[in-house]
């Protein structure tokens, strides 16, 4: 009976024992929990919280600068309110109902959706201003501004720009202040060349906004400054089988482009040209040709001939003539044509050491007879 007793006393005491185990284990547990919970030491915490604008009409768009975060002072657990940066929680507007104008958003405590132990003591600033406006669609030209100026005797022909027209969507009230874009200025300084170059763009900010920082391609024609001059009794020079021929008129006048600094030589105008005719298909006149000479220095433009045809001067008795081209293939002697005494052409070639003759090469265009009239 007595050892009875004492095993039942054991058992209960080991009962006992296991329970107080239990019992303080659950207790440290709480106490740890609290402490990081609910009894960790609360804390006050400015964190800056992202404006999110969302349901936005697509022909609306916001043309005024706003703060895209606030400033919202929160208070809680330590421990919570680090772990908010891994929660990506925003200040959500919705603008589904907004229209053309100013709007006037209040930030309120109940606007920051913050986690569960946390509470919103204060948001700065506690309203937001957005003006909405038509979002449209504008074509503005290029207009190219340039300084200096090409070198002496050359002028600028032309500057084109790449793209010359430029579209940009933003609010109307924005789009609606400017007709046209500016490059920066392009320096002409000393060019005697064509050439081209990126051209920065030269924006307003609220331009920057839209399409940020923009270049063209400037195409830019530097020519010859050019004179024209008509030069009068200009004689025209026809070889028929190989013989020098007469025509009528015999003299035409030649207007030309002539460049400026081949002006500043003072050279003799009429020395510049080779005037000849060649024969037309089934035509008895001759179409009049003015050939610059090769080895002028600068390019010359022939703008027109007076009269542009001839003829030839009729002879007693009737039959066919060959006319003969002038064609520079040689060299001249003392600047005619060997034989003929005509006037020609100098261009230098393989023969220029040798001293050859300007050769004549023959057309073989046969001319009819002229009728007795």
């Amino acid at each position: 009976m007595a050892s009875d007793n004492l095993s039942g006393k054991n058992t209960l005491a080991k009962l006992v024992s296991k329970d107080w185990i239990l019992k303080f284990a659950s207790l440290c547990l709480a106490v740890i929990l609290w402490y990081y919970v609910g009894g960790e030491n609360r804390v006050d915490k400015n964190v800056m919280i992202p404006i999110e604008i969302i349901n936005l009409p697509r022909d609306l768009v916001i043309s005024n600068q706003f703060k895209k975060e606030i400033e919202v002072t929160v208070s809680g657990p330590r421990a919570l309110i680090l772990d908010m940066s891994n929660k990506a929680i925003t200040r959500q507007i919705d603008l589904s109902a907004a229209t053309p104008g100013t709007m006037v958003i209040e930030n309120s405590n109940q606007h920051i959706p913050v986690p569960r132990g946390i509470t919103v003591q204060r948001v700065q600033p506690s309203s937001i201003i957005l003006s909405l406006d038509k979002l449209i669609q504008k074509r503005f030209p290029v207009t190219a501004k340039t300084v200096g100026r090409p070198a002496a005797g050359y002028i600028l022909k032309g500057l084109h720009t790449e793209p010359d027209v430029i579209s940009i969507t933003g609010p109307q009230t924005v789009l609606s202040r400017i007709d046209e874009l500016y490059t920066n200025a392009i320096n002409l300084d000393g060019l005697k060349h064509s050439t081209q170059m990126q051209v920065p763009l030269e924006l307003d900010p609220s331009i920057v906004d839209l399409i940020g920082e923009t270049s063209v391609t400037a195409d830019i024609k530097i020519d010859l400054e050019t004179v024209t001059k008509t030069m009068a009794d200009m004689k025209v020079h026809v070889l028929a089988n190989g013989r020098a021929k007469k025509v009528v008129p015999e003299v035409v006048k030649v207007t030309a482009n002539i460049p400026r600094l081949l002006l500043k030589k003072k050279v003799n105008l009429k020395k510049l040209f080779m005037v000849t005719a060649i024969q037309q298909q089934g035509v008895e006149s001759l179409k009049v040709e003015v050939i610059p000479r090769p080895d002028v220095e600068y390019p010359v433009e022939i703008v027109s001939i007076i009269p542009s045809t001839v003829h030839f001067v009729k002879e007693g008795g009737a039959g066919q003539e060959t006319v003969d081209s002038i064609v520079p293939l040689g060299r001249l002697e003392n600047g005619v044509l060997p034989e003929t005494g005509l006037p020609g052409l100098e261009e230098k070639n393989g023969n220029e050491e040798d001293g050859s003759p300007l050769l004549i090469r023959s057309i073989k265009k046969k001319k009819k007879p002229h009728k007795n009239r």
